[in-house]
């Protein structure tokens, strides 16, 4: 597909996904209402309200634990505030925009490609969502007049709150997108899917998914976490950057089987392997689903593959922890979206590790051309 018929299903996508997230942050007034509290409970309007508060334009809908900067903000830096809404919204577009033209250049939903597609384009939504978080989030921490006051934790906290409103609005914009993108391919000559050998396709995910495993078997453990987190120390505005180097690397986190019991630990550490088997099998796949591997393409691959995979080692989770009757059914919901930061780190390094895999390994199984004998 090409660039120009590519950009159509792309803009269509990066506006509804704007769109519908500047509805969610507006509709999180509707929570404030005495109705909303004794329809869903306290406990659900509170969490449900820290899921649209990044979202929100207005600050009386925020809450410190909705938009992560531990502040409300304040009539006086309301324009500043304003201000880093506008430039999250603007962030958002541009970046579902670019990624979805990207992706559907080089993975046009044709040919078999269709499933592939609707999943890299909904795991490229929480991306584009944290990355427009964290663009903006340093406008929102000034305009609570204390932009100074442990910045980077707060800066990590901002990012990490985009949340499970942008994983649901993701799925729906992904759909629509695909929609938009099949009409346009419809008449358009797409190739098919090639065919990758089977061994360096293997070879370049496994050396992918041994990248993510760094981060989701050795820098999640808790003793490599807590010296991540404590590694780094100073003083000033850029003190505490544990917070931030935490965000960005690890992927979870896990302990010995010490404190818990033997089979609930074994069946989370299933879930992991779990994880690193969906990342294995979309880095596999991915070569033959683009129309052509190119570096970008494969980065913006591993990127998604991780996204997947994390997507569905936290829905696999939900049943484990067993919280819905104490919590209610919002907060069984809440871990959707976090640890992106770590899985686009991790999955651009994945993505580039299979790139160079499949290019070694493509350049030594090449023939050489044999020389034409003379007549």
């Amino acid at each position: 597909m090409t660039y120009r018929r590519a950009a159509i299903p792309a803009l269509a996508g990066a506006v509804l996904i704007t769109l519908l997230l500047w509805w969610a942050g507006a509709s999180a007034h509707v929570l404030q209402l005495q109705g909303a509290t004794r329809a869903l409970g306290i406990g659900s309007v509170q969490e449900l309200r820290g899921w649209l508060a990044p979202w929100a334009y207005d600050a009386s809908a925020l809450t410190p634990a909705g938009d992560g900067t531990g502040v409300v903000g304040t009539s006086g830096y309301s324009d500043l505030r304003r201000t880093g809404m506008q430039i999250r919204f603007v962030a958002l577009f541009v970046l579902y925009g670019a990624g979805a033209l990207l992706l559907l250049r080089r993975m046009p939903p044709s040919h078999g490609r269709t499933p592939g597609t609707l999943l890299a384009l909904w795991a490229w939504g929480p991306v584009a969502g944290t990355l427009a978080v964290a663009v903006s989030t340093p406008w929102l921490i000034a305009s609570g007049g204390q932009g100074s006051y442990r910045f980077l934790p707060r800066l990590a906290a901002g990012i990490e709150s985009s949340g499970p409103v942008a994983v649901l609005v993701a799925l729906l914009t992904a759909g629509l997108t695909v929609l938009v993108g099949r009409v346009v391919a419809k008449d358009t000559e797409t190739p098919p899917r090639p065919e990758v050998p089977a061994r360096p396709a293997r070879l370049a995910a496994s050396l992918g998914t041994a990248v993510v495993a760094v981060s989701l078997l050795i820098l999640s453990y808790d003793r490599v976490a807590a010296r991540i987190h404590t590694a780094f120390s100073g003083s000033g505005r850029l003190s505490e950057p544990g917070d931030l180097l935490r965000q960005w690397l690890i992927l979870g986190g896990w302990t010995g089987p010490a404190t818990t019991p033997f089979g609930d630990w074994l069946v989370y550490r299933l879930v992991d392997v779990l994880m690193l088997a969906v990342v294995w099998w979309a880095l596999r796949l991915l070569p033959g689903l683009l129309t052509r591997v190119t570096f970008p393409a494969m980065a913006a691959g591993g990127v998604c593959a991780t996204v997947l995979a994390l997507l569905t080692g936290q829905v696999l989770r939900i049943p484990l922890d067993d919280t819905l009757d104490v919590w209610g059914p919002a907060h069984f919901l809440s871990g959707l979206g976090t640890h992106v930061p770590a899985a686009l780190t991790f999955g651009v390094l994945a993505g580039t590790a299979a790139y160079a895999a499949l290019r070694l390994t493509g350049e030594r199984t090449t023939p050489a051309p044999q020389p034409v004998p003379a007549a």
